[in-house]
Formats: structure tokens, C-alpha cells, sequence
């Protein structure tokens, strides 16, 4: 029963994903331009690479990534 779960939370992301990409290009409106982040950083344990993309338009905002 795990991988029901696991098929659910995948199918949500792909939902959003697709929601975040008509917003973008503009499907269902003007474009909206995207926001783009990344870091670098270095600590006791190691190095780390995160970044992420997101969408903000009036009070909504989606942002995906760390």
C-alpha cells in the first residue's frame, strides 16, 4: 500500500507542475515571469547545492525547490 501514497503525491506535483507551466506561458493570460533562485554553501558536514523556481502573481505564489 506504499506506492499508493507514493502515486498520489506524484500525481499532485505533476498536477501543480502543470498548472505552473500554463500560468507561465501565458495559456490563460499574460505571462507571468518566473523567479529563480540558487545557493551554494559550505558547512561542518559538507557542501550543498539548492535552488528553486516559483510563480507569483497578485496574493498566490508557488515556489518549488529549497
Amino acid at each position: 500500500m506504499e506506492g499508493v501514497g507514493v502515486m498520489r503525491i506524484l500525481t499532485a506535483a505533476l498536477l501543480m507542475l502543470a498548472g505552473v507551466t500554463l500560468a507561465g506561458c501565458g495559456a490563460d493570460g499574460e505571462p507571468i515571469q518566473p523567479t529563480m533562485s540558487a545557493n551554494i554553501g559550505v558547512g561542518t558536514s559538507g557542501a550543498y547545492v539548492g535552488g528553486g523556481v516559483g510563480l507569483q502573481r497578485g496574493p498566490l505564489s508557488v515556489f518549488l525547490g529549497r
